[in-house]
């Protein structure tokens, strides 16, 4: 099969060709003609209770994909289906509705949170939105998902600023829990968290999911953060993806050249382990605005022909459910 992977018979979401373009100049009494592709053609399915990580350098479309997927952005084209229903359109009362079951948790834990608001109050807060409690009940709903996410009820009435960086996090995550989803797209938790404190968050974000059958959207430039937690793991690149399949088959048998620059890119534990020269990626990222003709990677791949500069390569199953769009395959 070309274009894309298949997706599950039922699958949780499935996004179809999802395109994002944003204005690159000014547009006073003129028509746009420049527009930055950040995502140009994405394609893939989610299953509900999998962890589907996404990952590729900064500027790659990867936190796009989750803001398109929570419906902070609109998407230029494409569709996106929960459960087989298209949300790519929705407005209002249905938009409101479709955020109870798909939820985010950002990067940063800090400018994620209300400085003014207390920490319960913030968690507490979509209770209120969407009529779904009141009063004491609030307080007591708000306290058990601080019991689930490792902080203390006490804690309930401080201030973000009197929290760590780990503990903010969980105050983001006791949020995105509030309303029951059935997905969260997790847009770089981790990345703002000293390591030892990465551990403990990807922890929690495995045990929630056995306990309450979350899908995850795991977004992240570190393949090997990726790997701790996800069960399919799909590689972005300048706005398209270029490899997806089974955790173990992308992490131990990279198919894609941009893949193995990735892996190359995770500290060896072995300090005298030789890199594979022809694996290391070239300059710079291309312009999203001018992306290169034929395989976006093409300028920077050492493997590069002719073809690959001409042709755009399509997604195709190169071995049994392990898809990459790559020419020299």
């Amino acid at each position: 099969m070309t274009g894309q992977s298949p997706a599950p018979e039922n699958p949780l979401l499935e996004v179809r060709d999802l395109h994002k373009h944003f204005p690159a100049e000014a547009k006073f009494l003129r028509a746009v003609k420049l527009f930055t592709r950040a995502v140009d053609g994405v394609s893939f399915s989610l299953e509900a209770g999998e962890t589907l990580g996404l990952v590729g350098e900064s500027g790659c479309g990867k936190s796009t994909v989750g803001r398109l997927i929570v419906r902070l952005l609109k998407p230029t084209s494409g569709a996106l289906y929960l459960h087989g229903r298209n949300v790519a359109e929705l407005k209002a009362a249905a938009l409101k509705s479709y955020r109870r079951d798909v939820q985010i948790v950002f990067q940063d834990p800090y400018s994620s949170l209300n400085p003014r608001m207390t920490a319960g109050a913030f968690v507490g807060e979509p209770f209120i939105v969407h009529g779904l409690a009141k009063g004491a009940e609030i307080k007591q709903r708000v306290g058990e998902l601080f019991d689930r996410v490792g902080l203390r009820r006490e804690q309930m009435s401080r201030y973000p600023h009197e929290f760590s960086g780990g503990q903010r996090q969980r105050i983001g995550i006791a949020r995105a829990l509030a309303l029951s989803p059935q997905l969260i797209v997790a847009d770089e938790p981790v990345s703002a968290l000293d390591v030892s404190v990465q551990a403990q968050a990807i922890n929690l974000f495995a045990d929630l999911q056995a306990e309450l059958g979350l899908a995850y959207l795991f977004i992240s430039h570190d393949i090997a953060v990726v790997g701790h937690i996800s069960h399919r793991i799909a590689v972005m690149y300048l706005g398209k993806l270029v490899e997806i399949g089974a955790k173990h088959a992308v992490l131990t048998q990279a198919l894609h050249p941009y893949t193995q620059a990735l892996m190359q890119s995770v500290p060896a534990p072995d300090p005298r382990l030789k890199r594979a020269r022809s694996a290391v990626a070239r300059g710079e990222v291309s312009s999203a605005i001018r992306p290169p003709s034929g395989c976006r990677f093409h300028p920077r791949c050492p493997l590069a022909e002719e073809r690959c500069k001409a042709e755009e390569p399509m997604m195709r199953e190169i071995q049994t459910a392990h898809f990459a769009a790559c020419h020299l395959i």
